[in-house]
Protein backbone atom coordinates (compact mmCIF):
# COMPACT_ATOMS: atom_id res chain seq x y z
CA UNK A 1 0.00 0.00 0.00
CA UNK A 2 0.98 3.76 -0.60
CA UNK A 3 1.39 5.97 2.09
CA UNK A 4 1.19 9.92 1.74
CA UNK A 5 2.60 11.88 3.95
CA UNK A 6 1.43 15.65 4.51
CA UNK A 7 3.02 18.55 5.30
CA UNK A 8 1.02 20.40 8.65
CA UNK A 9 1.22 24.06 7.60
CA UNK A 10 0.20 24.85 11.27
CA UNK A 11 1.22 22.30 14.03
CA UNK A 12 -0.87 23.61 16.32
CA UNK A 13 -3.96 22.27 14.72
CA UNK A 14 -2.66 18.60 14.49
CA UNK A 15 -4.24 16.62 11.52
CA UNK A 16 -5.38 14.53 13.58
CA UNK A 17 -8.15 16.57 15.33
CA UNK A 18 -11.64 15.73 13.51
CA UNK A 19 -12.38 19.14 12.29
CA UNK A 20 -9.27 20.05 10.75
CA UNK A 21 -9.32 16.53 8.96
CA UNK A 22 -12.51 17.50 7.46
CA UNK A 23 -11.00 20.97 6.37
CA UNK A 24 -8.35 19.46 4.70
CA UNK A 25 -10.24 17.29 2.89
CA UNK A 26 -12.13 20.12 1.81
CA UNK A 27 -9.19 21.66 0.79
CA UNK A 28 -8.17 18.87 -1.45
CA UNK A 29 -11.55 18.47 -3.14
CA UNK A 30 -11.17 22.50 -3.72
CA UNK A 31 -8.01 21.95 -5.23
CA UNK A 32 -9.06 18.78 -7.25
CA UNK A 33 -11.20 21.16 -9.42
CA UNK A 34 -7.91 23.16 -10.73
CA UNK A 35 -5.72 19.99 -11.77
CA UNK A 36 -6.61 17.54 -15.07
CA UNK A 37 -7.95 14.06 -14.38
CA UNK A 38 -4.93 12.16 -14.80
CA UNK A 39 -2.98 14.01 -12.51
CA UNK A 40 -1.27 12.33 -9.59
CA UNK A 41 -3.39 14.08 -7.15
CA UNK A 42 -6.45 11.90 -8.25
CA UNK A 43 -5.02 8.97 -7.38
CA UNK A 44 -4.33 10.26 -4.06
CA UNK A 45 -7.88 10.67 -3.34
CA UNK A 46 -9.31 7.41 -4.44
CA UNK A 47 -7.25 6.27 -1.83
CA UNK A 48 -8.51 8.24 0.97
CA UNK A 49 -11.04 6.30 2.63
CA UNK A 50 -12.36 9.26 4.46
CA UNK A 51 -13.32 10.98 1.28
CA UNK A 52 -16.79 9.66 0.12
CA UNK A 53 -17.47 8.57 -2.94
CA UNK A 54 -20.23 10.66 -4.90
CA UNK A 55 -22.25 7.62 -6.40
CA UNK A 56 -23.12 6.61 -2.91
CA UNK A 57 -22.42 9.35 -0.47
CA UNK A 58 -22.62 12.16 -2.47
CA UNK A 59 -26.44 13.33 -1.62
CA UNK A 60 -29.04 13.88 -4.17
CA UNK A 61 -28.10 15.45 -7.84
CA UNK A 62 -29.86 16.91 -10.30
CA UNK A 63 -30.81 14.51 -13.38
CA UNK A 64 -28.02 14.40 -15.65
CA UNK A 65 -29.56 13.42 -18.69
CA UNK A 66 -26.06 11.86 -20.15
CA UNK A 67 -26.12 10.00 -17.07
CA UNK A 68 -27.83 6.03 -16.94
CA UNK A 69 -32.08 6.18 -16.61
CA UNK A 70 -33.54 4.51 -14.01
CA UNK A 71 -36.46 3.14 -11.83
CA UNK A 72 -36.49 6.79 -10.21
CA UNK A 73 -35.82 8.65 -13.88
CA UNK A 74 -39.38 6.61 -14.66
CA UNK A 75 -40.92 7.51 -11.92
CA UNK A 76 -40.34 11.13 -11.90
CA UNK A 77 -40.93 10.83 -15.65
CA UNK A 78 -44.44 9.06 -14.72
CA UNK A 79 -45.40 11.18 -12.11
CA UNK A 80 -45.17 14.44 -14.15
CA UNK A 81 -46.61 13.04 -16.64
CA UNK A 82 -43.87 12.80 -19.29
CA UNK A 83 -44.33 10.38 -22.08
CA UNK A 84 -41.48 7.29 -22.09
CA UNK A 85 -39.79 6.24 -24.58
CA UNK A 86 -38.85 2.18 -25.07
CA UNK A 87 -37.31 0.57 -28.00
CA UNK A 88 -36.91 -3.26 -28.78
CA UNK A 89 -33.30 -4.03 -29.82
CA UNK A 90 -30.78 -7.20 -29.84
CA UNK A 91 -27.33 -5.75 -30.83
CA UNK A 92 -24.38 -3.28 -29.84
CA UNK A 93 -25.05 -1.17 -32.97
CA UNK A 94 -28.48 -0.62 -32.47
CA UNK A 95 -27.73 0.11 -28.66
CA UNK A 96 -26.05 2.74 -29.82
CA UNK A 97 -28.18 4.40 -32.11
CA UNK A 98 -30.38 4.30 -29.10
CA UNK A 99 -28.53 5.52 -26.74
CA UNK A 100 -27.71 8.76 -29.22
CA UNK A 101 -31.48 9.41 -29.87
CA UNK A 102 -31.70 9.54 -26.29
CA UNK A 103 -33.95 6.35 -25.50
CA UNK A 104 -35.25 6.35 -21.82
CA UNK A 105 -35.08 1.98 -21.71
CA UNK A 106 -34.05 -0.51 -24.20
CA UNK A 107 -35.78 -4.09 -24.21
CA UNK A 108 -33.69 -6.73 -25.60
CA UNK A 109 -37.00 -9.01 -26.49
CA UNK A 110 -37.42 -12.48 -26.79
CA UNK A 111 -38.74 -10.93 -30.35
CA UNK A 112 -34.85 -11.93 -31.28
CA UNK A 113 -36.37 -14.87 -32.22
CA UNK A 114 -38.29 -13.93 -35.23
CA UNK A 115 -36.67 -10.54 -36.20
CA UNK A 116 -32.76 -11.52 -35.97
CA UNK A 117 -33.17 -15.70 -36.12
CA UNK A 118 -35.78 -15.95 -38.49
CA UNK A 119 -38.38 -18.14 -36.32
CA UNK A 120 -42.19 -17.78 -36.86
CA UNK A 121 -42.61 -17.15 -33.32
CA UNK A 122 -41.09 -16.33 -30.26
CA UNK A 123 -40.73 -19.68 -28.37
CA UNK A 124 -37.75 -21.32 -29.86
CA UNK A 125 -35.45 -18.77 -28.87
CA UNK A 126 -32.83 -20.21 -25.92
CA UNK A 127 -31.52 -18.38 -22.47
CA UNK A 128 -28.20 -18.71 -23.79
CA UNK A 129 -28.92 -16.81 -26.97
CA UNK A 130 -30.91 -13.96 -25.28
CA UNK A 131 -28.02 -13.51 -23.03
CA UNK A 132 -25.52 -13.32 -26.07
CA UNK A 133 -28.43 -10.74 -27.12
CA UNK A 134 -28.26 -8.85 -24.38
CA UNK A 135 -24.64 -8.57 -23.22
CA UNK A 136 -24.38 -6.93 -27.04
CA UNK A 137 -26.62 -4.34 -26.23
CA UNK A 138 -25.08 -3.47 -22.72
CA UNK A 139 -21.78 -2.97 -24.30
CA UNK A 140 -23.67 -0.10 -26.54
CA UNK A 141 -25.93 1.62 -24.56
CA UNK A 142 -25.15 3.44 -21.59
CA UNK A 143 -27.84 5.93 -20.88
CA UNK A 144 -30.95 3.71 -21.41
CA UNK A 145 -32.41 1.08 -18.80
CA UNK A 146 -31.97 -2.30 -19.87
CA UNK A 147 -34.63 -4.89 -19.38
CA UNK A 148 -34.30 -8.58 -20.83
CA UNK A 149 -36.82 -10.79 -21.57
CA UNK A 150 -37.23 -14.16 -19.96
CA UNK A 151 -37.59 -16.51 -23.00
CA UNK A 152 -40.30 -19.05 -23.12
CA UNK A 153 -39.19 -22.48 -20.92
CA UNK A 154 -36.99 -20.66 -18.21
CA UNK A 155 -39.72 -19.83 -15.47
CA UNK A 156 -42.60 -21.45 -15.70
CA UNK A 157 -42.01 -24.26 -13.79
CA UNK A 158 -41.35 -22.65 -10.38
CA UNK A 159 -40.74 -19.21 -8.50
CA UNK A 160 -37.30 -20.95 -7.93
CA UNK A 161 -36.32 -21.41 -11.59
CA UNK A 162 -37.84 -17.99 -12.20
CA UNK A 163 -35.31 -16.35 -9.83
CA UNK A 164 -32.82 -18.34 -10.99
CA UNK A 165 -33.14 -16.88 -14.64
CA UNK A 166 -33.19 -13.73 -13.91
CA UNK A 167 -30.12 -13.45 -11.38
CA UNK A 168 -28.11 -14.56 -15.15
CA UNK A 169 -29.97 -12.35 -16.91
CA UNK A 170 -28.55 -9.86 -14.93
CA UNK A 171 -25.39 -11.47 -13.75
CA UNK A 172 -24.34 -12.68 -17.03
CA UNK A 173 -26.34 -10.50 -19.65
CA UNK A 174 -25.36 -6.71 -18.08
CA UNK A 175 -28.94 -6.11 -17.75
CA UNK A 176 -30.75 -3.22 -15.16
CA UNK A 177 -34.33 -5.12 -15.08
CA UNK A 178 -36.29 -8.63 -16.60
CA UNK A 179 -39.76 -8.84 -18.10
CA UNK A 180 -41.84 -11.30 -18.14
CA UNK A 181 -45.00 -12.19 -19.64
CA UNK A 182 -48.76 -13.14 -18.70
CA UNK A 183 -50.78 -13.05 -15.37
CA UNK A 184 -51.67 -16.39 -14.15
CA UNK A 185 -51.57 -17.06 -10.35
CA UNK A 186 -47.94 -18.69 -11.17
CA UNK A 187 -46.95 -16.01 -13.19
CA UNK A 188 -47.51 -13.67 -10.40
CA UNK A 189 -45.79 -15.57 -7.74
CA UNK A 190 -43.02 -15.58 -9.94
CA UNK A 191 -42.83 -12.03 -10.53
CA UNK A 192 -43.44 -11.23 -6.84
CA UNK A 193 -40.71 -13.81 -5.98
CA UNK A 194 -37.90 -11.99 -8.59
CA UNK A 195 -39.02 -8.28 -7.43
CA UNK A 196 -38.33 -10.08 -3.70
CA UNK A 197 -34.92 -11.40 -4.97
CA UNK A 198 -34.14 -8.23 -5.48
CA UNK A 199 -34.64 -7.62 -9.21
CA UNK A 200 -36.44 -5.12 -10.84
CA UNK A 201 -39.56 -6.36 -13.34
CA UNK A 202 -41.97 -5.26 -16.13
CA UNK A 203 -44.52 -7.26 -16.35
CA UNK A 204 -46.24 -8.25 -19.80
CA UNK A 205 -50.36 -8.39 -20.28
CA UNK A 206 -52.60 -7.79 -23.25
CA UNK A 207 -51.54 -10.29 -26.32
CA UNK A 208 -48.81 -12.05 -24.51
CA UNK A 209 -47.05 -14.25 -27.55
CA UNK A 210 -45.59 -16.63 -25.71
CA UNK A 211 -48.97 -18.01 -24.90
CA UNK A 212 -49.90 -18.22 -28.87
CA UNK A 213 -51.10 -21.52 -28.32
CA UNK A 214 -53.52 -21.15 -25.95
CA UNK A 215 -54.70 -17.51 -27.40
CA UNK A 216 -55.25 -19.34 -30.89
CA UNK A 217 -52.32 -17.47 -32.83
CA UNK A 218 -51.06 -14.00 -32.44
CA UNK A 219 -54.58 -11.90 -31.20
CA UNK A 220 -55.15 -8.88 -29.71
CA UNK A 221 -56.97 -8.94 -26.10
CA UNK A 222 -59.39 -6.46 -24.77
CA UNK A 223 -62.25 -6.89 -27.36
CA UNK A 224 -65.12 -7.81 -25.28
CA UNK A 225 -65.77 -7.10 -21.63
CA UNK A 226 -64.90 -10.21 -20.07
CA UNK A 227 -61.59 -9.79 -22.10
CA UNK A 228 -60.99 -6.11 -21.15
CA UNK A 229 -61.80 -6.61 -17.49
CA UNK A 230 -59.20 -9.34 -17.15
CA UNK A 231 -56.33 -7.53 -18.96
CA UNK A 232 -57.07 -4.32 -16.19
CA UNK A 233 -56.90 -6.82 -13.36
CA UNK A 234 -54.24 -8.66 -14.56
CA UNK A 235 -52.47 -5.36 -14.42
CA UNK A 236 -52.86 -4.27 -10.77
CA UNK A 237 -52.26 -8.27 -9.84
CA UNK A 238 -48.75 -7.75 -11.10
CA UNK A 239 -48.65 -3.96 -9.69
CA UNK A 240 -49.35 -5.63 -6.53
CA UNK A 241 -46.54 -8.10 -7.30
CA UNK A 242 -44.39 -5.45 -7.30
CA UNK A 243 -43.57 -4.54 -11.29
CA UNK A 244 -42.67 -1.41 -11.68
CA UNK A 245 -43.92 -1.09 -15.16
CA UNK A 246 -46.38 -3.23 -17.54
CA UNK A 247 -46.66 -3.77 -21.34
CA UNK A 248 -50.32 -3.71 -23.09
CA UNK A 249 -50.01 -5.24 -26.23
CA UNK A 250 -52.56 -5.33 -28.94
CA UNK A 251 -55.59 -3.80 -26.50
CA UNK A 252 -58.02 -1.18 -27.70
CA UNK A 253 -57.20 1.99 -26.18
CA UNK A 254 -60.14 2.27 -24.10
CA UNK A 255 -58.77 -0.64 -21.93
CA UNK A 256 -55.37 0.70 -22.06
CA UNK A 257 -56.92 4.26 -20.76
CA UNK A 258 -58.52 2.85 -18.20
CA UNK A 259 -55.87 0.37 -17.38
CA UNK A 260 -53.22 2.55 -17.24
CA UNK A 261 -55.35 5.19 -15.00
CA UNK A 262 -56.00 2.11 -12.51
CA UNK A 263 -52.60 1.61 -11.94
CA UNK A 264 -49.99 3.69 -9.61
CA UNK A 265 -46.97 2.48 -12.26
CA UNK A 266 -46.42 3.03 -15.90
CA UNK A 267 -48.40 1.56 -18.54
CA UNK A 268 -45.69 0.85 -22.02
CA UNK A 269 -47.88 0.28 -25.05
CA UNK A 270 -47.77 -1.53 -28.09
CA UNK A 271 -50.69 -1.31 -30.73
CA UNK A 272 -52.28 -0.46 -27.37
CA UNK A 273 -53.39 3.41 -28.40
CA UNK A 274 -52.53 6.88 -27.00
CA UNK A 275 -53.66 6.63 -23.19
CA UNK A 276 -50.66 4.78 -22.29
CA UNK A 277 -47.73 6.19 -19.98
CA UNK A 278 -45.10 5.34 -22.98
CA UNK A 279 -44.66 3.37 -26.24
CA UNK A 280 -42.62 0.76 -27.16
CA UNK A 281 -41.45 -0.14 -30.79
CA UNK A 282 -38.92 -2.55 -32.34
CA UNK A 283 -35.93 -1.45 -33.92
CA UNK A 284 -36.17 -2.83 -36.82
CA UNK A 285 -39.73 -2.10 -37.38
CA UNK A 286 -40.25 1.73 -36.41
CA UNK A 287 -37.02 1.51 -39.01
CA UNK A 288 -38.78 -0.13 -41.85
CA UNK A 289 -35.71 -2.49 -42.19
CA UNK A 290 -37.57 -5.60 -42.87
CA UNK A 291 -38.93 -4.69 -46.77
CA UNK A 292 -39.14 -7.59 -48.28
CA UNK A 293 -42.75 -9.40 -48.71
CA UNK A 294 -41.18 -12.11 -47.02
CA UNK A 295 -40.99 -9.98 -43.50
CA UNK A 296 -44.58 -9.09 -43.62
CA UNK A 297 -45.98 -11.67 -41.62
CA UNK A 298 -43.31 -10.30 -38.91
CA UNK A 299 -44.37 -6.34 -39.28
CA UNK A 300 -47.25 -6.37 -37.36
CA UNK A 301 -49.45 -3.46 -38.40
CA UNK A 302 -49.66 -1.17 -35.51
CA UNK A 303 -46.28 -0.19 -36.64
CA UNK A 304 -45.71 3.33 -37.81
CA UNK A 305 -42.22 3.31 -40.18
CA UNK A 306 -40.40 6.38 -38.74
CA UNK A 307 -37.58 5.39 -42.10
CA UNK A 308 -37.77 3.35 -45.06
CA UNK A 309 -34.23 2.19 -44.18
CA UNK A 310 -34.77 -1.55 -46.01
CA UNK A 311 -34.95 -0.03 -48.83
CA UNK A 312 -31.67 1.77 -48.69
CA UNK A 313 -30.29 -1.25 -47.60
CA UNK A 314 -31.42 -3.25 -50.48
CA UNK A 315 -30.34 -0.18 -53.17
CA UNK A 316 -27.04 0.09 -51.52
CA UNK A 317 -26.43 -3.98 -51.67
CA UNK A 318 -27.66 -3.58 -55.23
CA UNK A 319 -25.21 -1.18 -56.17
CA UNK A 320 -22.15 -2.98 -54.13
CA UNK A 321 -23.10 -5.54 -56.28
CA UNK A 322 -22.97 -4.14 -59.32
CA UNK A 323 -19.55 -2.27 -58.74
CA UNK A 324 -17.63 -5.32 -57.37
CA UNK A 325 -18.91 -7.21 -60.85
CA UNK A 326 -17.77 -4.27 -63.32
CA UNK A 327 -14.75 -3.80 -61.31
CA UNK A 328 -15.28 0.15 -60.38
CA UNK A 329 -14.89 -1.17 -56.76
CA UNK A 330 -12.26 -0.47 -54.92
CA UNK A 331 -10.79 1.86 -56.75
CA UNK A 332 -7.67 3.93 -55.73
CA UNK A 333 -9.25 6.07 -53.00
CA UNK A 334 -10.13 2.63 -51.24
CA UNK A 335 -7.11 0.79 -51.78
CA UNK A 336 -5.36 2.84 -49.13
CA UNK A 337 -2.37 0.47 -48.20
CA UNK A 338 0.74 1.65 -50.70
CA UNK A 339 4.23 0.26 -51.39
CA UNK A 340 7.08 2.24 -52.45
CA UNK A 341 8.22 2.28 -56.36
CA UNK A 342 11.67 0.89 -55.39
CA UNK A 343 9.91 -2.05 -53.08
CA UNK A 344 7.68 -3.06 -55.71
CA UNK A 345 11.16 -3.78 -57.91
CA UNK A 346 13.09 -5.67 -55.01
CA UNK A 347 9.47 -7.53 -54.83
CA UNK A 348 9.02 -8.54 -57.82
CA UNK A 349 13.15 -9.69 -57.94
CA UNK A 350 12.38 -11.39 -54.77
CA UNK A 351 9.75 -13.35 -56.17
CA UNK A 352 11.54 -14.02 -59.54
CA UNK A 353 14.45 -15.91 -57.40
CA UNK A 354 11.29 -17.93 -55.81
CA UNK A 355 10.64 -19.19 -59.63
CA UNK A 356 7.20 -17.24 -58.86
CA UNK A 357 7.28 -16.00 -62.46
CA UNK A 358 3.41 -15.49 -62.76
CA UNK A 359 3.42 -13.60 -59.50
CA UNK A 360 5.81 -11.29 -60.49
CA UNK A 361 3.81 -10.65 -63.09
CA UNK A 362 0.67 -10.26 -60.97
CA UNK A 363 2.37 -7.58 -58.89
CA UNK A 364 3.96 -5.66 -61.74
CA UNK A 365 1.14 -5.39 -63.46
CA UNK A 366 -1.37 -4.25 -60.55
CA UNK A 367 1.74 -2.14 -59.64
CA UNK A 368 0.91 -0.47 -63.07
CA UNK A 369 -2.21 0.15 -62.50
CA UNK A 370 -2.72 1.52 -59.62
CA UNK A 371 0.41 4.34 -60.46
CA UNK A 372 -1.91 5.00 -63.61
CA UNK A 373 -5.09 5.12 -61.85
CA UNK A 374 -3.68 7.72 -58.95
CA UNK A 375 -2.00 9.78 -61.63
CA UNK A 376 -4.08 10.19 -64.79
CA UNK A 377 -1.20 11.54 -66.53
CA UNK A 378 1.36 8.51 -65.73
CA UNK A 379 3.66 7.62 -64.13
CA UNK A 380 4.91 4.20 -63.84
CA UNK A 381 7.38 1.80 -62.15
CA UNK A 382 10.10 2.90 -64.84
CA UNK A 383 9.90 6.14 -63.81
CA UNK A 384 11.03 5.60 -60.15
Amino acid sequence: MIHYKFNNPNPTFPLNNTKTKKMTTLALLSKAKTLRPNSNFFTLLRCMSNVPEDTVYGGPKNQNPNQRVTLTHLRQKHRKAQPITVVTAYDYPSAVHLDTAGIDVCLVGDSASMVVHGHDTTLPISLDEMLVHCRAVARGAQRPLLVGDLPFGTYESSASQAVDTAVRVLKEGGMDAIKLEGGSPSRISAAKAIVEAGIAVMGHVGLTPQAISVLGGFRPQGKNVASAVKVVETAMALQEAGCFSVVLECVPPPVAAATTSALRIPTIGIGAGPFCSGQVLVYHDLLGMLQHPHHAKVTPKFCKQFAYVGDVINKALLEYREEVTNGSFPGPAHSPYKIGGSDVKDFLNELQKLGLEKAASAAAEAAEKTSKAESPGGGSLASD
